[in-house]
């Protein structure tokens, strides 16, 4: 336990935004260590914690048990006593391969540090969620590649470059730590694959080759499908080769597909259109999100994540 601290304020509020699946996930040699990109994207998991001295801790709604398990994690940490109410929202749908445990998790840590007043880097949260789950890389700015089993920064990559992204759903729920229990197998030139394919993803978007992003995100999704196959990605493949899109993109452990379309593309809005009415036919219900463009800074002591945005997504019928 670290020294205790005293209770600065009552209530705080944190904030995480989420990732539309992975650009890149895979295993890297040597060290066999799995690992994943993040596409930040503008939706959130927001925490409000309200401590009470004289009240167990309570968490809302209550199947965020792993939110409650780390507000409690930090309140014996810290020495500090009593519990009171840790409440949710946000929309991050469960299961689907958006980060939504991930971010309720850093907007929890975020919240009960701001009660506690004391500093809550991304390495810190980094350390106190890796008991609880695998995690992405969602309490670091910007795009990260993320040893994500082992709960630990592999790289900072940059700002991702501006995209929208047209998002279907294959439907149902996948549990993403029972995923990661799974015992997976990668051959040598897979592994060195992964590796070209990491560095590759690394310059681009340090340079803003959203070409190349969509080229890395589409190869990702091909070599995903042996362990998580998605029926819908060939479909989406033809759609996005039609559009003249960036690529697809896919949530590796979860059920959601995605084109990839820069936003920077004079003909966006005539692409956007096509690559929509095409998955309508797809899938039915869509949703178009949209990257979260900001350059990593050092985080802030309690929140490093900027306010979320009004009505920076939609679903499409």
């Amino acid at each position: 336990m670290t020294s205790a601290v005293s209770v600065q304020r009552p209530v705080a509020n944190g904030s995480s935004f989420g990732t539309f699946g992975e650009l890149l996930q895979g295993r890297l040699q040597p060290g066999n260590r799995d690992f994943l990109v993040t596409l930040p994207i503008a939706r959130w998991s927001t925490a409000r914690f309200q401590w009470q001295p004289d009240q167990e801790l309570r968490v809302e709604p209550p199947g965020k048990r792993k939110s409650l398990e780390l507000a409690d994690r930090m309140l014996r940490q810290y020495g500090c006593p009593g519990g009171g109410t840790l409440t949710l929202s946000g929309d991050l749908p469960e299961g689907k391969g958006l980060a939504s445990s991930s971010a309720d998790l850093v907007a929890t840590a975020r919240a009960v540090a701001g009660v506690l007043g004391v500093g809550m880097p991304a390495a810190t949260i980094e350390r106190l969620i890796r008991p609880i789950e695998p995690t992405d890389g969602v309490m670091y700015n910007g795009t990260t590649a993320f040893y994500h089993r082992e709960v630990r920064l592999c790289a900072r990559l940059g700002p991702i470059p501006p995209m929208t992204i047209v998002g279907v759903d294959e439907g149902g729920e996948i549990d993403t730590v029972a995923f990661n229990r799974k015992e997976k197998s990668f051959t040598r030139k897979e592994t060195s694959e992964y590796r070209r394919l990491l560095h590759s993803l690394s310059e681009a978007v340090r340079h803003g080759d959203v070409r190349t992003i969509g080229r890395v995100a589409t190869r990702s999704s091909e070599m995903n499908q042996r362990l998580q196959h998605k029926r819908l990605l060939p479909d989406l493949l033809d759609t996005c080769r039609k559009a003249g899109a960036l690529g697809v993109v896919v949530a590796h452990s979860g059920t959601k597909l995605g084109i990839l379309i820069s936003a920077a593309d004079p003909d966006h809005d005539e692409r956007l259109a096509r690559v929509v009415d095409e998955c309508h036919d797809i899938a039915g219900e869509i949703t178009v999100d949209h990257t979260l463009n900001f350059a990593p800074r050092g985080e802030r002591s309690t929140q490093s994540a900027p306010t979320p945005p009004v009505g920076s997504s939609h679903a499409i019928r």
